[in-house]
């Protein structure tokens, strides 16, 4: 079967049915030479072993020629590319990042505070009035929305706060916020300040959707709890994908269900922007919020995104443009203003039209530039045909595991996977829950002295990401090799 005839089947949700020569490094070699994706591997930096081990810097870039002409490449003894699946955490490095990052300074070095307003010839980045707007042009295709609707500001928590600033408006009546039962701490705690900030107390105003025993929060569960919870909800908060399981929430089905009630709608989608396929204008969201540094490759902290649909975007007049417009109410800073009257110094606030009027402050250019690097290589694909190798990757990845099962299970399995075992379940992310805290450890130090980089979440979970962009079927196979290499010695 070939690759796209796996495609084919994964997308209709059903299983791949890899042969039974699967489990061989030629099989896995033969699908990466029908990946029509495979040259994208050659856009990033992957670390390599050799790398792994540094203390201090060399100026050294791994596989990247040094100031002495030595590459530090594969083929030197000892710094072969490691296996890099901790995309979901911290995406590996774009080669385009230091170009643009190099073309910003150079701007600035040259032409100081004339870079807001003068495009630089032989430069991949325009003006820095007008980089936050191209990062939005860039990303409509990742989110599925206009340009309009994308706003590139702040980092992940502060556009949660941000929004919720202009969506969450409780009421004696509707006060309530929806979450799930774990979500990534720091959006626990910025919904929980929000109900705080309000007055309100967390304990009566947040409903937290409980998972079954596999850690999972069936569709039929959130739809439940909104029809349980819908009279006094104010808004649904949810993440696009769970960090901790993997698991992909229906989005639109949830969004539909919960809007039918009259529940604004918004969706934290820092495990799913770059990874899965969103259409968040044609799903009617009302807000979503997202990092650019797991996925999206932009950098450690990089500057965040935000989605607002185009009919809280609108900027009206009701007296004529000599009276005062007429918008969503939000938090204002001067960088929501429209450009022809920014740089005016008055006080008479005009927003931008659409998702832009959502900013407060000058964003960083330099933050901008490594964002515009990183979604220039999204500019060489398309979220479709990503979409298309994660869903083979990862269920390539399910059906090695499936083996080791059968091999290692016994009366007390060594791991079992918590992630939806549906492919349109899930995005490219597999957590693996090992036996013991102890085995858990002890895996993880095989797999780093093996120059293989995951995720490890104590007590026991490993969350293993073969991102499309830039990993191999041949990655997937090694890492599987070296992981059935540790339980074997770990059981002898």
């Amino acid at each position: 079967m070939s690759l796209d005839q796996f495609v084919d089947r994964l997308r209709n949700g059903e299983p791949a049915k890899f042969p039974s020569t699967a489990n061989t490094l030629a099989w896995a070699q033969s699908l990466d030479e029908q990946d029509k994706l495979s040259h994208l591997r050659d856009e990033f930096i992957i670390p390599t072993k050799a790398s792994l081990k540094k203390k201090s810097l060399d100026g050294r870039i791994p596989g990247q020629p040094a100031q002495n002409g030595v590459t530090n490449g594969a083929s030197h003894e000892g710094d072969e590319q490691g296996i890099y699946f901790v995309g979901n955490s911290l995406g590996a490095q774009p080669k385009a990042v230091r170009q643009y990052v190099d073309a910003q300074l150079e701007t600035w070095a040259s032409i100081g505070v004339a870079g807001h307003f003068q495009d630089m010839e032989e430069s991949p980045l325009p003006k820095w009035q007008d980089l936050a707007e191209d990062c939005a042009k860039k990303s409509a295709d990742i989110v599925g929305s206009s340009p309009e609707e994308i706003v590139i500001m702040n980092t992940l928590t502060a556009n949660l706060h941000m929004m919720m600033a202009s969506f969450y408006k409780p009421t004696e009546k509707r006060h309530k916020i929806i979450l799930e039962w774990r979500p990534f701490p720091s959006d626990y705690y910025a919904i929980e300040s929000q109900i705080t900030w309000h007055g309100l107390d967390p304990e009566k105003s947040m409903v937290k959707i409980e998972p079954d025993d596999s850690y999972l929060i069936p569709t039929e569960r959130v739809l439940s709890v909104i029809d349980e919870h819908s009279e006094e909800t104010a808004l649904l908060l949810l993440p696009g994908i769970q960090y901790f399981s993997g698991q992909f929430f229906d989005m639109p089905r949830i969004t539909a269900h919960a809007k039918a009630k009259g529940i604004t709608v918004g969706w934290d989608l820092a495990h799913a922007a770059g990874n899965v396929e969103l259409k968040l204008h044609d799903w009617d969201i009302d807000f979503a919020c997202w990092c650019t540094y797991k996925y999206i490759n932009a950098g450690p902290g990089s500057i965040a995104g935000a989605f607002v649909h185009e009919r809280h975007g609108k900027v009206e007049w009701p007296q004529g443009e000599s009276g005062k417009p007429s918008y969503r109410p939000r938090l204002t800073g001067w960088y929501g203003g429209d450009k022809s009257v920014r740089f005016k110094m008055d006080n008479n606030y005009v927003p931008i039209v659409g998702a832009g009027g959502f900013q407060v402050s000058n964003p960083s250019a330099i933050d901008l530039a490594s964002l515009s690097g990183a979604l220039s290589v999204f500019n060489k694909t398309c979220m479709r045909d990503l979409r298309s190798k994660a869903l083979v990757l990862t269920a390539y990845a399910e059906y090695l595991l499936d083996q080791m099962t059968a091999e290692f299970g016994g009366s007390t399995p060594a791991f079992r996977v918590l992630t939806p075992r549906d492919p349109l379940q899930r995005g490219t992310q597999l957590s693996v829950m090992l036996a013991s805290e102890q085995l858990h450890d002890a895996v993880s130090a095989a797999l780093e002295a093996n120059g293989v980089m995951c995720d490890k979440r104590k007590p026991n979970v490993i969350r293993v990401a073969p991102v499309p962009l830039y990993s191999r079927f041949e990655d997937v196979w090694r890492f599987m090799e070296i992981l059935k290499g540790a339980l074997a010695k770990l059981n002898a």
